[in-house]
């Protein structure tokens, strides 16, 4: 199993919305990278749901319930996306501070490319954010 770093704009769409609404389509990406980690996500893959914005932390918990398929609001075959279903709230959101302190996360895309919305993490960096949430 893999574990994804899915991030959010709260504004646009926030873990709370994730919550009420259960299981959502995840959707809006458009880097061919980030695309690409979508296309390797597997169904049972955990999600960390990261809201962007001024907020700039990991909140939450899902897993993929679907895998790729194309985006049915997009004229472009190539931008896919994938079915999540809410797991849990972090008791304490992990900000992107502590994050880039932890030497565990110095090679993660998460810290070397900011803008990626789609980011894979090791099981090692899975553990740490957990560890840091007190989970």
């Amino acid at each position: 199993m893999s574990v994804w770093l899915l991030k959010t704009e709260p504004n646009e769409f926030s873990f709370d919305d994730l919550v009420a609404r259960g299981t959502e389509p995840w959707d809006g990406v458009r880097n061919p990278a980030a695309l690409r980690n979508m296309a390797a996500a597997r169904e049972g893959d955990t999600c960390v749901i990261y809201h962007t914005g001024d907020e700039r932390q990991a909140v939450g918990l899902a897993h993929v319930v679907r895998t790729a398929y194309p985006d049915p609001n997009a004229r472009d075959p190539k931008i896919i996306v994938i079915d999540v279903e809410v797991n849990q709230r972090l008791p304490n959101p992990v900000t992107l501070s502590q994050i880039k302190a932890d030497p565990r996360f110095a090679e993660s895309p998460l810290v070397r490319m900011g803008r990626l919305s789609v980011v894979a993490l090791t099981d090692e960096q899975y553990a740490a954010i957990l560890e840091l949430a007190k989970l």
